[in-house]
């Protein structure tokens, strides 16, 4: 069961990466991609029905984390607690700069709440890029399975690491660019004329960002987490993962050049998720590796009960379904593309 629980929370995961990943990046482009107030209103209402419905995944998955592995949601929640209160703040900033927007008309009030939708979308991608990176280089736990982090310290890997090194700095980058790349593929399917055509080409230029940092991640985090290697080496099928990603990542590229935006973000759907399966078989049973190895969690040492996992289960079937068949509801009314109406206030 306590594979299974590992899987499904990996799933969820993947479900927020790709779902909240397309509205996080249509903020981090919201001033470069946009050059009027009704451009930018235009990329608010192509994730307007939608981006708040997306972090359920996050609160999902967070929710089942502390009952699958309550031992990593303690110990994790707690030696990360600095970065979430962050997350959280930055998540706070957003909401309310997409709802404050239109409150109040004035040269000042909108463009300031622009900056802090686009500045809070950057820093979200980073710090959920650097948090990626944290869980695979390892933390320092100690005997009790807990540990502190500063938020940086010599900015090197060590036995005494920052939640800010090289290593996660550098996937927080990578994070930022392939969230970046994903927002404006799905500003390129829900919008039309100029700004479909800057997001179009802006997309095509952060493709060969992402795909530069892409092999360059890949290769130091084989160097950074051994299990990795370990995994790849002894179960060979484990390849499917990261096979997927480079067919997403050649896809896009060949979709920007048919101006197929529709296929284009469904190649960056398949990047995403091949890329964070990658991470997920290559850490497996790991949870949260530690510096020293004797003392990671694992999806053994880390679990609930047996029976709760089994009668959970049951439970967490029917909740999905319906949260499911919500999405699905929701991504079919809200179909085609964005338009602005004359009497329309707000975005």
């Amino acid at each position: 069961m306590e594979t299974i629980w590992f899987c499904l929370i990996a799933i969820m995961i993947a479900m927020y990466v790709v779902l909240d990943g397309f509205d996080l990046g249509a903020g981090i482009l919201h001033l470069l991609v946009a050059k009027t107030d009704a451009e930018r209103r235009m990329v608010l209402r192509s994730i307007g029905p939608v981006w708040d419905g997306n972090e359920v995944w996050l609160l999902a998955a967070g929710g089942t984390l502390y009952f699958a592995f309550p031992a990593l949601y303690a110990s994790s929640f707690s030696g990360f607690y600095l970065p979430l209160m962050i997350v959280l703040w930055l998540l706070i900033l957003r909401a309310i700069s997409i709802e404050f927007r239109s409150h109040i008309e004035g040269p000042l009030w909108a463009p300031f709440w622009d900056a802090v939708f686009c500045g809070a979308s950057i820093l979200l991608a980073v710090f959920f890029g650097a948090a990626l990176g944290n869980v695979v280089r390892g933390v320092p736990l100690d005997e009790h399975g807990y540990f502190f982090l500063a938020l940086w310290t010599n900015f090197n890997i060590g036995p005494a690491p920052g939640i800010l090194d090289w290593y996660t700095i550098l996937v927080g980058v990578a994070a930022l660019l392939t969230l970046a790349l994903h927002g404006a593929l799905w500003l390129a399917v829900k919008t039309e004329g100029e700004l479909q055509l800057r997001a179009r080409r802006l997309g095509s230029l952060l493709w060969w960002g992402v795909a530069a940092l892409t092999v360059i991640v890949t290769a130091v985090t084989f160097r950074v987490q051994p299990q990795v290697t370990l995994n790849l080496t002894e179960r060979a099928w484990g390849y499917v993962f990261p096979l997927i990603a480079l067919a997403g990542l050649a896809g896009m590229r060949v979709f920007f050049a048919r101006a197929d935006d529709r296929k284009g973000f469904l190649a960056s759907c398949a990047y995403i998720i091949g890329m964070l399966t990658s991470v997920v078989f290559g850490l497996y049973p790991l949870v949260l590796p530690a510096t020293d190895v004797t003392r990671s969690l694992t999806v053994h040492n880390a679990k609930a009960a047996d029976y709760g996992l089994r009668i959970g289960f049951i439970w967490w079937v029917i909740g999905m379904a319906l949260c499911t068949g919500y999405f699905v509801f929701l991504y079919r009314h809200f179909a085609g593309k964005v338009k602005l109406d004359a009497d329309h206030e707000g975005y």
